[in-house]
């Protein structure tokens, strides 16, 4: 059996004995979606789309926001959009949502430059901090499955119900969308809470952090 084999039937026997027999598929293949005419360097494709304006979204953005981590982490978070502050500084996932972001990752024993790869769905910010469009989704994810076959991570981490909808492509609640292992383009997924919502409801930290315990446990079975 191949090495490939192994690590499909590893994947859902894991997914069976945490979340029983229900698993969300996407069955369009990465490959079709991939353009091959990008850089293989993950520091050159960045140069490469940093100056985009596929979308309206490059007229109104102060900085591209490629994202930040570990070029081989075995954990992609990915968030809807970027925010004011990351609009500013170019970087995802900074200010008060960030830190507890940090503080989330440090309890599982890593940080945003340690195994751990951090970037949204749309590279540039949506005015007024609104969801994003399809139409502007359609020209951002070839960028998001590129970096993804870039990295190879073992798991991909949703933060908020838009980027999980905007990812599986569904309109269905957080709620429903937790505690399921989903497939993007071949690499397991899981939705969780947006820090952010944290900040707003104390009650979400604790469903979080059994979210997380979750995705440690998952990636230390992945090795």
């Amino acid at each position: 059996m191949s090495p490939r084999a192994d690590d499909v039937r590893r994947y859902l026997r894991q997914t069976q004995e945490l979340f029983g027999d229900e698993l969300y598929l996407n069955l369009q293949p990465q490959s079709q979606l991939l353009d091959e005419s990008f850089d293989t360097d993950l520091a050159a494709f960045e140069q490469e789309i940093c100056t985009c304006q596929k979308c309206p979204l490059g007229q109104t953005r102060n900085k591209f926001v490629f994202g930040v981590g570990d070029p081989n982490a075995s954990l992609l978070l990915v968030g809807e959009a970027p925010g004011a502050e990351e609009d500013r500084l170019g970087e995802p996932f900074v200010g008060r949502a960030g830190k507890l972001l940090d503080k989330i990752l440090a309890a599982i024993d890593r940080n945003r430059h340690k195994d751990v790869y951090i970037c949204n769905v749309l590279k540039c910010r949506p005015p007024n901090n609104r969801d994003p469009l399809r139409a502007e989704v359609d020209q951002c994810e070839p960028y998001l499955l590129h970096q993804i076959h870039l990295i190879k991570p073992k798991l991909i981490v949703a933060l908020g119900r838009v980027a999980g909808q905007t990812l599986l492509n569904v309109d269905k609640s957080l709620k429903s969308l937790r505690n399921i292992f989903h497939d993007y383009h071949g690499t397991p997924l899981m939705v969780t809470y947006h820090p952010a919502a944290l900040l707003r409801n104390q009650d979400l930290k604790r469903p979080t952090w059994e979210d997380f315990k979750t995705i440690k446990d998952f990636l230390e079975q992945s090795n």
